[in-house]
């Protein structure tokens, strides 16, 4: 971090002002709608991390620019795998995944299904706002 420079020097104290702690900060966010593809309102609160983690499943990760390298799944790495090597992996990245909001505490309930080339991942995510159901399904040779 560079420091900020003020006529006496370096500022080495806290800045004043309306400045909000990264554990504390609002999770108002613009409305999402999936089924039309456009973004219109606010949402916050348990509605808002709902969103994003909709959008962190939705995402692959290292695949957009935009996002930093911890942002996304990597869902399509146990794609061709035997199945039960498959299912804890999946475990695995999609709680690394999710759990990088710190919004999200923790992951329970998590049901991994196979049906031919399906497969399911389902959840509970707990949220410091309550708790949210989560599910994402793809085709694949799994």
């Amino acid at each position: 971090m560079i420091p900020a420079i003020g006529r006496s020097g370096p500022v080495t104290g806290a800045l004043e002002g309306n400045v909000t702690a990264p554990g504390n900060a609002p999770s108002l966010t613009y409305r999402m709608d999936w089924d039309r593809g456009r973004i219109g309102g606010q949402v916050d609160g348990l509605e808002a991390v709902k969103q994003a983690a909709i959008k962190v499943l939705q995402t692959s990760r290292y695949e957009h620019l935009i996002y930093s390298t911890d942002y996304g799944t990597e869902w399509k790495l146990v794609l061709g795998q035997d199945r039960l090597l498959a299912r804890p992996e999946l475990r695995r990245l999609i709680s690394d995944a999710l759990l990088q909001d710190e919004r999200i505490q923790a992951l329970e309930d998590v049901e991994i299904f196979f049906d031919g080339d399906m497969v399911s991942f389902s959840c509970t995510a707990v949220t410091i706002y309550g708790d949210v159901e989560l599910r994402k399904e793809g085709i694949g040779n799994v």
